[in-house]
């Protein structure tokens, strides 16, 4: 089992906990989007990675803890799973998947650091799915200013995922952005 304090040790070691971030500091925001999955009775390794999910930086996140070199170390630290699901949220090409949410038929994956695309099986993108919405629900719950900008597009993209989601997920959806519109 991995030991989630050692964890959050490394996190700071690696300067997360002065990294500014929409919300305060990214080590907040790491450990808000764990808390958020497992709230959502996340598995142990998505909820891993929600803690981890910029160590590579992001598509809207540019700020990186590791180098993409380093992936073994991050691998040591929380497992080939939940490693493999920060690689896969760090690589993510955003605007081409996000065109495709709610459409018919497979969803593509572009990988923003490798010239490849893939479909993503239905639970590769559940899980997915399930980390960028703790991500970005933790983002408009925590910065007026970013959900003011980017929260309709958020809320246009998330009501295409009902079905792509756990019902735990839509439901935080739903009651956060009922309550920033009213």
């Amino acid at each position: 089992m991995v030991d989630r304090g050692t964890v959050l040790g490394m996190l700071d070691e690696w300067g997360a906990t002065t990294i500014p971030h929409p919300g305060g500091t990214l080590f907040d925001h790491l450990v808000r989007t764990e808390a958020i999955l497992t709230s959502w009775r996340a598995s142990h390794e998505l909820a891993l990675a929600g803690l981890c999910h910029a160590a590579y930086g992001t598509d809207g996140f540019a700020p990186a803890l590791l180098s993409l070199e380093e992936r073994p170390v991050l691998v040591e630290l929380i497992g080939r799973g939940a490693e493999a699901l920060v690689y896969r949220y760090a690589s993510c090409d955003r605007g081409y998947l996000s065109r495709q949410l709610g459409g018919q038929g497979e969803v593509r994956f572009r990988d923003r650091f490798e010239p490849t695309t893939i479909e993503l099986s239905p639970a590769s993108l559940t899980g997915f799915m399930e980390l960028t919405f703790a991500n970005e629900l933790d983002v408009v719950r925590h910065n007026a200013a970013f959900a003011a900008r980017e929260g309709p597009r958020l809320a246009e993209v998330f009501r295409r995922c009902r079905g792509l989601v756990t019902a735990s997920a839509y439901a935080a959806f739903e009651g956060l952005f009922e309550s920033t519109s009213s």
